[in-house]
């Protein structure tokens, strides 16, 4: 696996433009190694309510911690920042917020909507966190209206309790099942080389599948520190390209399958 080193104009302005609005990315914290692709094309994912996660998931490099109080000024620099940066289609994820009463859907609400305000031509996809499942909260970002709403599985449902801190597999595929009844595009991806097997992928799309999920991302675990879980195999490109081609088969409109897909990947293109 290569990518190219993150430089160029373009990836300079977007790293100064994050740096003097005070805002956080996921391209940066959770070491994307498509970063260098991704902000020399003018986009980033935008990372909302802080830097620091209530969990401790053994595959994510994100900070866990104690996190700071909610900054309501941070939809406003993000929208700006939407704005200077000319994105015609916006992606926001965040981390957890265990520790806030409505777990952070209220500065999430603000957010989009905030986005949307000020950039009335931008398209939008919001990689969410679980809510614990509380149905009123998912329905807060639904209602929103983001174009996309992506939650992501992480792994197949037997691994999920060893790598995914607090997140269950069953909780996640009702909140995917939430957003796809309210006919907004509904997107989930999964990570390989946790020690899964072919048929226990087979089965999560088939899972997604069934609460109406149409766009899928699976990509190479990579581990981010000797602290997270090891790799346990790196699977071939070839084995990527007939995932791909199973879950078109089985009913996906769109399935990025490659070992340095990420779930903001070509984000753009999953619009359906």
């Amino acid at each position: 696996m290569k990518m190219k080193r993150a430089s160029g104009e373009n990836y300079t302005r977007v790293k100064n433009l994050v740096t003097r609005q005070h805002l956080h990315t996921i391209c940066t914290s959770g070491n994307c190694p498509n970063i260098g692709e991704c902000w020399n094309s003018g986009t980033a994912t935008f990372m909302i309510l802080g830097n620091i996660c209530t969990r401790h998931c053994k595959f994510c490099s994100v900070p866990t911690g104690k996190p700071l109080p909610v900054d309501w000024t941070e939809p406003d620099r993000l929208a700006e920042s939407v704005k200077t940066m000319g994105v015609k289609h916006c992606v926001i994820t965040s981390v957890d917020r265990d520790d806030l009463p409505d777990l952070g859907a209220g500065l999430w609400t603000a957010a989009i909507r905030r986005v949307k305000e000020l950039n009335p031509g931008t398209t939008m996809e919001v990689l969410i966190p679980d809510f614990q499942g509380r149905p009123e909260l998912v329905q807060q970002i639904i209602a929103a209206g983001p174009e996309v709403i992506s939650h992501n599985l992480e792994t197949v449902e037997r691994l999920s309790s060893q790598i995914r801190s607090r997140a269950k597999y069953r909780t996640s595929l009702d909140v995917l099942g939430i957003i796809t009844r309210s006919g907004i595009t509904a997107k989930s991806g999964i990570m390989l080389g946790l020690g899964e097997t072919t048929e226990e992928v087979y089965t999560v799309m088939d899972d997604l599948l069934s609460v109406g999920v149409k766009v899928m991302t699976i990509g190479q675990y990579l581990r981010p520190t000797q602290e997270h879980m090891p790799v346990v195999a790196y699977i071939e490109p070839e084995q990527f390209e007939a995932y791909h081609r199973v879950g078109i088969a089985k009913g996906f409109v769109v399935v990025e399958s490659s070992p340095l897909v990420r779930s903001s990947y070509h984000a753009e293109k999953h619009i359906v």
